[in-house]
């Protein structure tokens, strides 16, 4: 039997294709999974009595499934509709299977780590396995986190601390410094665990913090073989395969060292490495450096356009939609000291400037009322308003645009939006013709208003 009679009748393509991004891989194309209808919360919900629990609201199982790593999620999920701050969702870890495994992953996590780790983990509960790992590694430091840790009193463990608290990369991972980052069973509520997971990496990546990560998390291989679905409720938005999982730590970390499924191939467990990626880091102060550039430059040129304006001469704007209008509305060109805003297309003239209102006004306007000075407000465009003005008899004094902070003379200023004067190389059989003229209308080169 082939694949598509094992599925029933051909689907339309388009009841089939569904947008929306994967949490686990980011791919942005789904299918329908499971369709359960509406079902009340059922492992935070803990109604206290038999009419709160009938009167309980029903939300949407609405699952689909990634066509590329396999993920399952909830497409109607809403984080907002669980009461995560209210109710801790503890894990019952006493079965003996269960301990079983438990001691298995423990060994797993251990296995890499210094004589003296620190172990961080992310949603510690009753740090149940903190516990666990102190005693066969007592030297360490072990560090919970989960708004509602709720440790056994009975225990008073030295080495171990738990954060009624959650997990801040960005102030925690330089604090602690983790050999090893834990978080069992948790991804499965996020609404986007690879973002959470790539915070992480790039936490350590910034820090300078060579650490590993163990994530647990329940898997619907079996569910999937054995066409089981009362794995599918609504507090567990994402459903991993191993596929999927394995997927989902790639996309993060520096090297996957282990994918495994685990107590009767009903969980999936991995171990990773996050080594400071100098790419991301570098990529990061960039944007820093380009932030605190556009901010100085940003006031550097209102301060000269505040000068150009009351320098009494007739000034124009080149351009009033899209990225020209963006201009104007950045540097706070407001009609009252620009009221002239011409553009190349007819069809714009007559409507206005988004946000500041000057009426657009056609190129030819400026044939009848000249003016001293154009600002050509998109930069890239110059060398062709130029030509345009040249063409239509337009004689500014000056053609000024913004330049690394500055307002830059075209004619005779420094900048990169001057072209090359040499004609591309003629093909066979052609003639190179002349380079294009530049107008040169200007009365001073370098900076405009220097």
């Amino acid at each position: 039997m082939s694949m598509d009679e094992r599925a029933g009748p051909r689907t339309n393509l388009s009841e089939l294709l569904l947008a929306c991004t994967c949490p686990a891989c980011a791919h942005h194309v789904a299918v329908p999974f499971y369709h359960g209808g509406h079902q009340p919360l059922t492992t935070l919900a803990w109604p206290r009595s038999s009419a709160a629990a009938a009167a309980m609201r029903r939300l949407p199982l609405d699952f689909v499934r990634c066509v590329d790593c396999g993920h399952v999620f909830n497409r109607a999920f809403d984080y907002t509709a669980v009461p995560y701050s209210d109710k801790p969702n503890l894990m019952f870890n006493r079965g003996r299977t269960w301990g079983t495994h438990l001691h298995r992953v423990a060994t797993l996590m251990l296995a890499p780590l210094p004589a003296a780790p620190t172990i961080v983990e992310v949603g510690c509960g009753d740090a149940h396995l903190l516990r666990s790992l102190a005693e066969l590694r007592p030297q360490g430091r072990y560090v919970g986190f989960d708004p509602h840790a709720v440790p056994d009193t009975r225990h008073h463990d030295a080495g171990i601390e738990v954060h009624a608290a959650l997990f801040d990369p960005a102030v925690h991972m330089a604090e602690f410094r983790p050999d090893l980052i834990v978080s069992r069973h948790v991804l499965e509520h996020l609404t986007n665990p690879l973002g959470f997971l790539q915070s992480l990496a790039f936490a350590a990546s910034w820090e300078g913090v060579e650490t590993r990560l163990f994530i647990e998390v329940p898997c619907i291989d079996r569910a999937l073989a054995l066409g089981r679905t009362v794995d599918f409720f609504y507090e567990h938005n994402s459903h991993f395969t191993s596929q999927s999982f394995g997927r989902l730590l790639a996309r993060c970390a520096s090297q996957v060292e282990l994918v495994e499924r685990g107590y009767n191939d009903e969980v999936v467990y991995g171990l990773a490495r996050f080594a400071p990626l100098l790419r991301q880091t570098q990529t990061a102060h960039e944007a820093l450096a380009f932030a605190r550039q556009a901010a100085t430059a940003s006031a550097r040129v209102r301060d000269e356009l505040t000068q150009l304006a009351r320098s009494g001469q007739r000034i124009a704007i080149w351009g009033g939609t899209g990225k020209a209008a963006a201009f104007i509305n950045q540097y706070a060109l407001d009609a009252a000291r620009f009221p002239l805003v011409v553009d190349s297309d007819a069809d714009k003239a007559g409507t206005y400037v988004p946000g500041t209102g000057q009426e657009i006004r056609h190129r030819d306007y400026l044939l009848n009322h000249p003016v001293d000075v154009v600002l050509v407000a998109t930069q890239w465009r110059v060398h062709d308003i130029a030509l345009e003005m040249q063409r239509h008899g337009i004689q500014p004094r000056q053609i000024l645009i913004e330049h690394q902070g500055r307002l830059i003379d075209f004619a005779n200023g420094h900048h990169p939006y001057r072209p090359e004067t040499p004609s591309p190389t003629p093909t066979r059989g052609q003639q190179a013709g002349p380079a294009p003229h530049l107008p040169t209308w200007s009365v001073e080169s370098g900076n405009a208003l220097a």
